[in-house]
This record gives structure tokens, sequence and C-alpha cells, in this order.
């Protein structure tokens, strides 16, 4: 098994979301003495958002791209080919201002490609990142699990299941910002759910 480790929190140190995401491996470990594990930490090695320039790049042939358009194209590349080359993705997400952050929205758009990751057919698209597990690992200051304020479950569920990965399970760490009691509150749901997605 090999697993792909995504920290999406602004913070190097005491993120919450990454946390929960390094239980998430560590279960997923003691279940399989095989697994190998790669995290990228976009705190600490951010990747660029998708700009003018970065649109020019990724929409100019291949063969008439200037040098810092390659390199520019190159740096979504390696995330798209990290995702393809392995088989379950851990998600460690934060909310901020009720949706996701900008280090994972950036990670997203550098993975959604036309032909690459998905593709249209006269039926509508298709996802072609299939057969991986994907665990979003989520940590909120308040309780939004099913509520209309969540907009990050939708969202990931909806752009995820567009390039392929269907197979998606929440792991809800909430309260964290609502005292100490209502932390170990959150903490000890994280840890339910993690029990109930890994069957």
């Amino acid at each position: 098994m090999k697993i792909l480790q995504i920290n999406a929190s602004a913070r190097r140190d005491g993120a919450n979301s990454t946390r929960v995401a390094n239980r998430v491996v560590e279960r997923l470990q003691a279940a399989h003495a095989d697994a190998v594990v790669t995290r990228r930490d976009f705190a600490s090695n951010p990747h660029p958002v998708l700009d003018e320039a970065a649109l020019g790049a990724l929409f100019t042939p291949a063969d008439q791209r200037t040098a810092e358009q390659q390199a520019r194209v190159a740096l979504d590349d390696a995330l798209i080919a990290e995702v393809q080359a392995h088989d379950v993705i851990v998600l460690g997400v934060p909310m901020y201002n009720f949706g996701v952050p900008v280090q994972l929205k950036a990670w997203i758009d550098a993975i959604a490609r036309v032909g690459v990751t998905f593709r249209y057919t006269e039926t509508g698209p298709v996802g072609l990142l299939q057969g991986k597990t994907v665990y979003v690992a989520l940590a909120r200051g308040g309780i939004y699990r099913d509520t209309p304020n969540d907009s990050q479950v939708p969202y990931l569920k909806a752009v995820l299941g567009f390039l392929g990965l269907t197979d998606v399970r929440f792991i809800y760490a909430e309260g964290l910002n609502m005292g100490p009691e209502a932390a170990e509150r959150g903490f000890a749901q994280a840890e339910a759910d993690l029990e109930a997605v890994l069957g």
C-alpha cells in the first residue's frame, strides 16, 4: 500500500488537521505492515496558486512553452504523478472561514487537468483517478457536521468524485475551539469515525 498524506493547514506545527491526518496514517500503517508513506506539507512547501501566468503555461502547447512556463507546468505535473502513484490519499483539512484552505485549493487546481485526471465524453465527464481510497481528516473549531454551514464536505465529494475519487471517507474532529472538554470530545469523535471508516 502506498499512502499519500497531504497536510493542507497553513500551520507548520500544532495543526489539528495534521494531528488527525497523522492518526489516520498511523492506523493504516498498523493494518498494513508494508505501507509506504509520502507526506506533502503545504505549510512548509506551498504550491503556487492558479493565476494568469499558470493558465498561460497550461494552455500553451508543450513544444512552444518558454523555460519559465515549462517549470510552472512541471510543478503541477509532479503533484499529478504523485496522486497517480499512490493507492490511498489522506487529506488533513482545517476549516478556514467555512471553506477549504487555499493550500488545498491550489493542490486541487494542480491535479485537475483535462485529458490527464479527467476527460469529457459525449455522456459527460469521466474521472481518471480511479481505484483509490481518500480519507479526509477534518478539523473544525465549531460544530458543522451535517449542517448547512458545512461547505467543505459537499465540495470535496463533488470535486474528488469528478476526478474519479469516489471512495471518500470523512473523519471529523469538531468543537476544537469550544473549550478543553469540547476539544477532547472532538478528538474522541475523530477516533470513533476512524474506527467506523476503517471497518
